[in-house]
């Protein structure tokens, strides 16, 4: 792998990481469309290491708070603070690991088709268009409740399926039980943190295990990029979203969606 490719792939793994438009089919899609070669396993640690650590910073004093109070809350054994919304998170990352067990094998294999990947954009963009639009708005990340919690994870294993969208996955459940947007928002990022540290811890042991060489440079490159896009893009996308809506990421799925048609066949 060419320097300008770990450059590019960290910049748009980090771009597209928190962005309800689907980091792991750019990643999958644009080195079919360029010819480059399968970046491998362990850049893929890089970046998803690199997209972690933006989110642990941008949210580093509130993930502080929040880490002790949930503990506290487990020690005392009722609500502590902002303890509601950390055992929130905690129940609506168990669906995903449970969904990951049974379908690890599809997710790479069965579902990494372009044809696949072009559906799952534009039907789950579709999806999301329906749940912005939506009345009801008002509620907040802290009255999500147990069972919201457990909608939103369950949700979220649908996110295994490249095109799908982790982020956009999260958020359109997260509209549809009647929260701003940009509480969806920062309800999915908080619920990446645990997400992306289990895939990423996942993928460690599948390259320990493995024989694959690491190119330490372009390890380092798109962790890097891929941090510092991230934590740009949360910021942006934040204090955007309030003002625009989901709107112009559904149009970006529905284009890119019809774009692989195009180019990978229907």
């Amino acid at each position: 792998m060419e320097a300008s490719q770990a450059l590019w792939l960290g910049l748009i793994q980090g771009l597209t990481e928190f962005l309800p438009i689907s980091s792991s089919a750019h990643l999958i899609f644009l080195p079919r469309l360029f010819g480059w070669p399968d970046q491998g396993l362990a850049f893929d640690v890089a970046v998803h290491v690199g997209t972690l650590l933006a989110v642990m910073l941008h949210f580093r004093r509130q993930l502080s708070g929040l880490i002790q109070d949930t503990l506290t809350s487990a020690w005392r054994r009722e609500p502590v603070g902002e303890s509601g919304l950390g055992w929130a998170i905690i129940l609506a990352t168990v669906p995903l690991i449970l969904g990951a067990l049974v379908l690890a094998d599809a997710a790479e294999s069965v579902f990494r088709g372009p044809q696949v990947i072009a559906w799952a954009t534009i039907g789950f963009g579709i999806l999301l268009w329906v749940a912005a639009k939506r009345g009801n708005r008002g509620r907040n990340e802290y009255s999500i409740g147990l069972k919201g919690a457990l909608l939103i994870g369950a949700a979220q294993v649908l996110a295994i399926i490249p095109g799908t969208s982790r982020s956009g996955i999260t958020m359109t459940a997260a509209l549809w039980l009647g929260l701003e947007a940009t509480a969806a928002a920062r309800f999915s990022f908080l619920l990446s943190i645990p997400a992306i540290a289990l895939a990423g811890g996942w993928k460690t042991l599948q390259l320990i295990g493995s024989a694959q060489a690491v190119d330490w440079g372009n390890f380092a490159l798109g962790l890097i990029v891929a941090a510092m896009a991230a934590y740009g893009c949360i910021r942006a996308f934040l204090a955007l979203v309030a003002h625009v809506g989901m709107t112009p990421f559904v149009v970006y799925r529905l284009a890119l969606g019809a774009m692989l048609l195009v180019l990978f066949g229907a």
